[in-house]
């Protein structure tokens, strides 16, 4: 099934197969999409408002430029997808599990990732600003020029994860765990000044 600019409300796909099903600029109200299945489906540009995608499972599935509002992916299994330049706002995104795949992009502004393991996704430029990322694994993650404007770190575990161009100065790492190359990294960002131990 293929559908461009196509509007939904109330659909009721509980349990549904959407393997290789394609949807662009469609917009999907009020729906219930829980226990749904898809391999290889394609979101492009689609709007989803009040959906409830919970226990749903996508494996290499993309949602790109989309935007999700007050849904839920709550108990989702998400296995090589990409959500590049989509947009959370009011979502519940926990607990989730994501194996891989390409957020780049994508916009989490003030998102509660607690506990969430992204590692090896990538993140990069996506805006984790305000995120309350207490417990969230991003070990090996691409987080190359995120923003991570006021986020909460506590207990966060960064190791391997690639910061690059990304604002460290001013962020609390209140017990967050990071490998010596962040380490100096961050302590540089605070204006810490590195010197070699004397021999």
């Amino acid at each position: 099934m293929d559908a461009h600019g196509e509007r939904f409300s109330g659909l009721e796909w509980y349990g549904e197969d959407l393997a290789d099903r394609s949807y662009v600029s469609c917009e999907f109200i009020d729906s219930d999409l829980m226990e749904v299945r898809s391999r290889g489906a394609r979101f492009d540009r689609c709007e989803f408002r009040g959906v409830r995608l919970n226990v749903s499972t996508h494996e290499a599935s993309s949602f790109t430029g989309c935007l999700f509002y007050r849904s839920s992916f709550f108990g989702a299994e998400l296995r090589g997808c990409k959500f590049t330049g989509s947009r959370f706002v009011e979502t519940k995104l926990r607990p989730m599990t994501v194996v891989g795949g390409n957020w780049s992009y994508t916009v989490l502004r003030g998102a509660d990732l607690q506990g969430v393991d992204l590692s090896n996704v990538r993140l990069d430029e996506a805006d984790l600003s305000e995120a309350n990322l207490t417990g969230t694994r991003f070990v090996g993650a691409d987080l190359t020029r995120a923003t991570l404007r006021d986020a909460v770190l506590d207990d966060t575990v960064l190791t391997g994860a690639d910061l690059s161009g990304v604002a460290l100065a001013g962020l609390g790492w209140h017990r967050t765990r990071v490998d010596p190359v962040q380490a100096q990294l961050i302590a540089e960002a605070q204006g810490v000044l590195i010197e070699p131990t004397p021999g």
